[in-house]
Formats: structure tokens, C-alpha cells, sequence
């Protein structure tokens, strides 16, 4: 069952193909990360997504509070039947139907939908996970690259070239050729004690993970945290990198091209976010 702003129904009578998502990539959505039936970090969603309508200039309702879209999250775990598993949330806000490029109107509609999945806390697997830069198209450092839009194109692409080159991900790069994200995540560079990622003016998304873990870093004092352009060149001379998102937690990259990598402050701050969140 989908909640669709507000009402539980089936998902095949949900999409119109006058969905403005669908016809001009006029939504937002926030992918979230629900463990044994509590919802991970939804203050930060909560208040991205808001943040992300503006940007968008998409009317907000009066009853779009935390405390609403929260019970209707709960509400569409509910009657999924996973109250009390663990699952992965995604909520769609899109403008409603009408208008060409130029909306009849800014009003939105919402739709929930939840899936089961297996782990309730971030795990880290020993597997080679070797990525490469993809430089057919590259990102705009713009503010409306930060958002979680449906306008993924480039992502889709990428995906492809990963799987036809047997790669487990790959590097974005903006039009100022710096290494901003992946494909599914923000990217850390970790070179001696300090921890390297793109500012968000660089293009990256404003990830969740990327904000957690950001967190975790000032408060260890052993390690530099720098938001910073991160050149091509300094993938082949760093100790480690890894891609953050709210599904995974952090994932290491093990190769690029002809470096390999190192995992250990990976996994140290993989085991500082995991105790984060049983004390949260």
C-alpha cells in the first residue's frame, strides 16, 4: 500500500502520466532509512526537503509539519506491516497536474511508499568496490544541483557506463573538472588525519549521511575536517576514500584505476555513527 497524501491505496492507481514528476521532473524526494521501526535522522529530512520546496518555489501547506508527514510515514509503515522491521521510506513531493513547463498552480501532492530490507544498523562489507570517474557529462556547481530532484539523467547514465565497465560506482566531476559526489552519494577523501569533502558549492547534494557524518568528524579531535574542492589528481595520492548516503551509511572504495585503498577510518567512523544512532 502507497500513501498518497494521506490516503492508503494501491500502487497501480496511483501515477497519472499528467504527473508533473513524471512529465517534467517537477518533484522532490527524500529517501529515508527506518531501523526497527524508528526513523533515522527525520529532523534533517525533514527540514531539507522543507528548504528544497523553497528552492523549488513549490506552495508549502500549512499542515506540512514534522509532526504530519512523521505520523503519515508511521501510518504507511502501519499498514505495510512493518511498524516494528526495518525499511526504506521514500517520500515524492510533486506540483500538481496542469500547465506546460509553467505550473497552473504551486500546490503539491505527496506519496509515501516503504520496502523491508535486511540490516537494522550500517554494516561495512569486505568486497572490492572500484569506481572510476565518468566524464561524459558533468555537474553544474549550482544551487539546484544540491537538491534531490527527478532530474537524475546523469545519474542514470553513469549507472549504466558503471555496470558496462564492471565498476561499482562512479565519480562525478562539475564543469570545473573537481571531483564533487558518486553516482548514489557524497564522497570523503581521507589523506593523513584530514578528512576532505566538496563544498556544497561545488554541485554535491546536501546529504543527510554527508551532514551525520560531517557531525561525527568535529567531534574527534585526532582528525582535520576540510570542505574543500577535490581535484582528480588527488584521488591517486589519498589513503582512502568513501561514498555516503542514508541507505548505506559509508561505503569504501577499495580501487581506483591503479590505487588501492586503506578502510580503517572508515570503519572507525562507521562504528561512531552506528553508536550515534542507538543513543539518539
Amino acid at each position: 500500500m502507497t500513501n498518497l497524501n494521506g490516503t492508503l491505496i494501491e500502487e497501480s492507481t496511483i501515477l497519472s502520466t499528467q504527473n508533473r514528476g513524471y512529465a517534467y521532473g517537477d518533484a522532490l524526494f527524500e529517501t529515508i532509512k527506518v531501523s526497527g521501526g524508528k526513523i533515522l535522522f527525520w529532523e534533517d529530512h525533514y527540514f531539507r526537503l522543507m528548504a528544497s520546496m523553497r528552492i523549488m518555489r513549490m506552495e508549502i501547506p500549512m499542515n506540512f509539519t514534522m509532526e504530519f508527514l512523521e505520523i503519515e510515514i508511521y501510518k504507511t509503515l502501519s499498514t505495510n506491516q512493518l511498524s516494528k522491521a526495518s525499511s526504506r521510506v521514500k517520500i515524492w513531493i510533486h506540483r500538481n497536474e496542469g500547465g506546460l513547463y509553467t505550473p497552473e498552480s504551486n500546490a503539491v501532492s505527496f506519496v509515501i511508499v516503504a520496502t523491508k530490507i535486511n540490516e537494522d544498523f550500517y554494516l561495512i562489507k569486505d568486497e572490492v568496490y572500484e569506481v572510476d570517474l565518468f566524464k561524459d557529462y558533468y555537474v553544474s556547481p549550482s544551487l539546484l544541483s544540491t537538491l534531490k530532484t527527478n532530474n537524475k539523467a546523469l545519474n542514470v547514465v553513469g549507472s549504466i557506463y558503471a555496470k558496462e565497465n564492471d565498476l561499482k560506482n562512479c565519480l562525478l566531476l562539475n564543469t570545473n573538472k573537481q571531483v564533487v559526489e558518486s553516482l548514489n552519494g557524497n564522497v570523503f577523501l581521507v589523506n593523513g588525519k584530514t578528512i576532505k569533502t566538496p563544498p556544497l558549492t561545488d554541485g554535491c547534494l546536501k546529504g543527510v549521511m554527508r551532514t551525520q557524518i560531517i557531525d561525527i568528524i568535529k567531534e574527534l579531535p585526532e582528525f582535520e575536517l576540510l570542505e574543500a574542492s577535490i581535484s582528480p589528481f588527488e584521488l591517486q595520492k589519498a589513503d582512502e576514500l568513501f561514498v555516503t548516503n542514508v541507505m548505506v551509511g559509508i561505503q569504501p572504495i577499495s580501487k581506483y584505476r591503479k590505487k588501492h585503498y586503506e578502510a580503517e577510518i572508515s570503519k572507525n567512523l562507521l562504528q561512531n555513527l552506528n553508536v550515534k544512532i542507538r543513543l539518539s
